[in-house]
């Protein structure tokens, strides 16, 4: 039986370690944190994520503590005029197998921590930080910052955006800062008076007001008792900065150029807390004989295709199905892995960069852009988000062709609609 360290105990790590053990290999997750936790607030799943979840053995367990959708809002947030909207209901989902669902970031990583506990073959241990990585022909160790080694046939860095096993692997250094901000906050639903939430479709909907330079998007979590809003500003900053805590007065003042709907909206947050967004540019090397980087650690994107959490949960289907071979086969396998998976993975990295062009504009710019989302029907929104929401298989779809050329990579994304938070 192999043994294969994942460092890294956040959604993509827990997924791999689920999807590596049902092959019958050994696992031990290492987690920085001295707890296993999930931070954040809303995460949405697309069809794509519910499929993986389902593989994973957690689909319909999931499915009981999410809120599904009916559709996908655009709203123009200067004027307040409902624009188009994608919808979610019955056909969509019987096009695409699965609902399109909104949950709490920490529900579903306790639903893949429990199954994770449940499970003889995965180890979790806490407050562990690793620095870097080592290797032989035969097996692969991390390195821990309190000095100390952990030798395994392979390892897997699931440890997000700021990856010490990228650093070492991929070595680009910091990642890509947006110059747009974000603002967050969770409100009760009872909170929000009952015209405002019929007006702004709060209980059914990810809705987005869009507006000079900003958008503003919401949508309802923890079984429909909360609603999620996070407010998009693009103004340039240059710092990198994560959860600083902001006043609902500054709020409003950087959103001041949405309407009335949209900012009585945002009133109502509290306990506000800002980040800079970043990301970082598609790589074609996520591997390094028997290391392999896994979601944010090797794909880290903008969250405006709300694909994230979608896309390192397939990348966890695809790598435990490779996996069903001896331990001397894993850098193979590892290099299949990323040549299944890097095609679409910068393609949702990039169409979530490129959405802001549709989110932001001002004046004509924006008018153009009403009139050509009104001129698309239901049935060419669904098509436009078909390639991101429609996998079911991650692994045979790749093998298919599902994935873009990448000829596709060099031109923005086609799809006016599908990012949406």
């Amino acid at each position: 039986m192999s043994r294969i360290i994942i460092v890294g105990g956040g959604i993509g790590g827990l997924a791999a370690a689920l999807s590596v053990s049902a092959q019958g290999h050994r696992v031990l997750v290492l987690e920085r944190a001295p707890e296993f936790a999930e931070i954040g607030a809303g995460i949405q799943l697309a069809p794509n994520g519910l499929h993986a979840l389902d593989r994973l053995g957690v689909g319909e367990e999931t499915r009981a503590i999410t809120v599904r959708m009916d559709e996908l809002r655009f709203m123009d947030g200067v004027s307040g005029r409902h624009v188009t909207s994608l919808p979610l209901t019955e056909e969509y989902r019987e096009r695409f197998g699965n609902p399109y669902a909104v949950v709490h970031r920490a529900e579903l990583h306790r639903i893949l921590l429990e199954r994770c506990l449940a499970d003889d073959r995965v180890e979790l241990r806490g407050d562990c930080e690793v620095t870097g990585y080592g290797q032989t022909p035969h097996d692969a160790t991390v390195l821990l910052k309190d000095g100390g080694r952990l030798t395994a046939d392979a390892v897997i860095g699931a440890d997000g955006i700021n990856s010490a096993i990228r650093a070492q692997l991929v070595g680009d250094g910091a990642p890509r800062i947006s110059g747009i901000t974000v603002y967050r906050a969770v409100i009760p639903m009872a909170e929000v008076p009952a015209e405002l939430r019929e007006r702004a479709h709060t209980d059914r909907a990810v809705a987005w007001w869009a507006g000079p330079h900003c958008h503003l998007v919401h949508y309802p979590i923890a079984g429909g008792r909360h609603l999620n809003l996070a407010a998009s500003k693009d103004d340039g900053g240059t710092e990198a900065f994560a959860g600083r805590p902001v006043d609902g007065t500054t709020v409003l003042r950087e959103f001041a150029g949405l309407g009335d709907t949209a900012r009585r909206l945002l009133a109502l947050g509290r306990d506000w807390k800002t980040w800079m967004l970043v990301d970082r540019d598609p790589v074609d090397t996520w591997t390094d004989g028997r290391v392999a980087l896994l979601g944010d650690a090797a794909h880290p994107m903008l969250h405006y295709a709300a694909q994230g959490a979608c896309q390192a949960l397939e990348d966890a289907i695809v790598l435990g199905e490779l996996l069903d071979c001896p331990a001397g086969d894993f850098a193979a396998r590892f290099e299949e892995y990323t040549a299944l998976r890097r095609e679409r993975t910068a393609r949702v990295q990039l169409a979530a960069r490129w959405s802001t062009a549709l989110w932001h504009p001002s004046g004509e710019a924006a008018a153009s852009r009403n009139t050509l989302l009104e001129s698309l029907t239901p049935a060419e929104l669904t098509d436009h988000v078909s390639w991101m929401h429609g996998v079911r298989d991650p692994l045979r779809d790749s093998l298919t062709g599902a994935a873009p050329t990448r000829a596709a990579l060099t031109r923005p994304a086609t799809s006016p609609i599908g990012a949406t938070a």
